[in-house]
This record gives C-alpha cells, structure tokens and sequence, in this order.
C-alpha cells in the first residue's frame, strides 16, 4: 500500500501545513477578519460581505470549519458562525 507523503514528516508541520493551505486564499482571510470585527453571524451576513456566491462561501466556510479555524452551530435553518476559541490561543 502507498504511504502519503505526509507521513514523512512530523505531526505538528503536517497540521501547519493544512492550517496554512487553508489561510491561502483571500476569501478565507476575510471572512475571518470579519468573524474577528463581527461576534458571531449567519451564513448571509458572510456572503453580503464578499464578492462572491453563497454556495462559493460555503465552500470557503467549509474548509475554515474543517481545519478547526471556525465553528458554526446551527440554529434553525441557519447556521451561526465564529471564530474558534482554540485558534484564538
């Protein structure tokens, strides 16, 4: 069976580098900056703040969400989004 070549390297430049890959994109960075200026918001609040479609946004919310970056609680047929407490430390 093939080995990822992550494999090769240390656990914690592994998880740097999957936190970096997804700090690489410019629509990441700004929904984070505006998950840093606003507590905690809706998916459409995020979406009117980008020059982008929802389901663009989604997919950005999705990877920040996958790395552990963001959180989102979904409340009735939103979800509320945040910045991890953990990525704060």
């Amino acid at each position: 069976m093939a080995q990822s070549k992550t494999a090769l390297f240390e656990k914690d430049l592994v998880e740097m580098a999957v936190l970096f890959k997804a700090l690489a994109h410019p629509a990441r960075l700004r929904i984070l900056q505006f998950l840093a200026e606003t507590p905690t918001c809706i998916t459409g609040d995020i979406s009117d703040e980008l020059p982008l479609g929802r389901t663009t946004v989604n997919q950005h919310l999705k990877e920040l969400k996958d790395t552990g970056l963001i959180i989102g609680q979904i409340e009735g047929a939103k979800t509320q989004y945040c910045i991890a407490p953990e990525c704060l430390r």
